[in-house]
């Protein structure tokens, strides 16, 4: 399955800022160990596209203040294959940046887009299908997304309505995209049986998604398209650092796949989570007898259930009466915090800039 005519573009630019205390502006949660594995969810993803292309052929998308941590955790990455973003400016840029500086290399080559920071507990199934993808898009000029199947009316992600042809093997046609949905609409696409979850995970032809930029979304287009001579070259950051400034912040599923009519989708499934929040974490994590994920070697329980509980494993914790919480500890915060009213965090976190300033963040 592994062809030298692949190439995976990992996008590892965000903050996390959901995954807070644990995760940081200065080492965001696609660089920690979330599940307590030994690897880091970026070098999961790395390891799992090793799987699909030779390691000269992955590319990492990041901020610039994260480029240290990049060669940090993946020694074998070049400082030609990090594509570092000088300001956030959302997916639709930095994947452009990828398409063009990909192309130059190698013109017509096929490319995987991923983030860093999901998890893929199938990867056998996640190779044999992205493996149709890949084999579909180098034969057309065609957008192609993977989807998973829903198992639950989830309103955090985005939904795939798709025809129920298929065009071919495993392949569909995309009707509508839509974005987080109230529960009641989420249980109705679960119901039909014809939505899937939005996974973010994009596979096409550079030349596919290059024309695709340049009919939906010419101003970032045209903002690569000036950088492009300058890639590979001693000049490539001044010219990507005059791109970004150009550019619009605007997401890829807005500005193309909701707009282009040559998208397809494989439905899948292949444990996959996003790990967007601790709730996402707690369905994942195996659990005690009382219904608690714990992470940390010195936690004791009594009377406590439905917790989620991440804390150092040098620390003694000890949690009594505690029911359907979110209790994360690190060197400097302590966040206790209801699982259900789990969507204030950005919300602490924004009083807590006011107050604070930037020291816990």
């Amino acid at each position: 399955m592994k062809s030298p005519q692949t190439y995976a573009a990992i996008m590892a630019g965000g903050i996390g800022s959901r995954f807070w205390p644990a995760s940081r502006t200065s080492v965001p949660k696609q660089f920690l160990d979330i599940l307590g594995t030994g690897r880091t969810l970026i070098q999961s993803t790395y390891d799992r596209f090793l799987k699909l292309c030779p390691k000269e052929n992955i590319f990492i998308l990041t901020h610039t203040d994260y480029i240290d941590l990049v060669k940090e955790q993946l020694p074998d990455i070049t400082d030609e294959q990090i594509l570092a973003e000088p300001a956030r400016k959302n997916t639709a840029p930095c994947i452009a940046y990828a398409a063009f500086k990909i192309n130059k290399i190698a013109p017509g080559s096929n490319i995987i887009v991923a983030p860093s920071d999901h998890i893929i507990l199938q990867e056998d199934e996640f190779v044999r299908v992205a493996g149709l993808a890949l084999d579909f898009v180098g034969k057309n000029e065609a957008l192609a997304t993977l989807g998973i199947r829903p198992t639950r009316p989830d309103t955090g992600y985005g939904y795939i309505q798709y025809h129920e042809e298929e065009v071919s093997e495993g392949i569909h046609r995309v009707k509508t995209f839509t974005e987080k949905p109230a529960r009641e609409v989420a249980q109705q696409f679960l119901d039909s049986g014809d939505f899937l979850w939005n996974a973010g995970i994009f596979i096409w032809n550079t030349k596919s998604i290059l024309h695709a930029l340049e009919k939906n979304l010419l101003e970032v287009y045209d903002a690569f398209a000036e950088a492009e001579p300058a890639l590979c070259t001693e000049k490539e950051n001044a010219a990507v650092e005059k791109a970004f400034v150009t550019s619009p912040s605007i997401s890829v599923d807005y500005g193309i796949m909701e707009k282009a009519e040559n998208v397809y989708t494989l439905p899948a499934s292949f444990g996959w989570s996003d790990l967007g929040t601790w709730a996402s974490l707690y369905v994942e994590k195996e659990k005690d007898y009382l219904q608690n994920a714990v992470n940390g070697k010195n936690v004791v329980v009594y009377d406590s259930n439905n917790n989620i509980i991440n804390v150092p494993d040098e620390k003694l914790v000890v949690i009594q009466g505690l029911e359907n919480f979110i209790v994360v500890d690190t060197d400097d915060v302590l966040l206790i915090c209801n699982k259900d009213e789990e969507q204030r965090i950005k919300e602490f976190t924004h009083d807590i800039k006011m107050r604070k300033g930037d020291k816990y963040l």
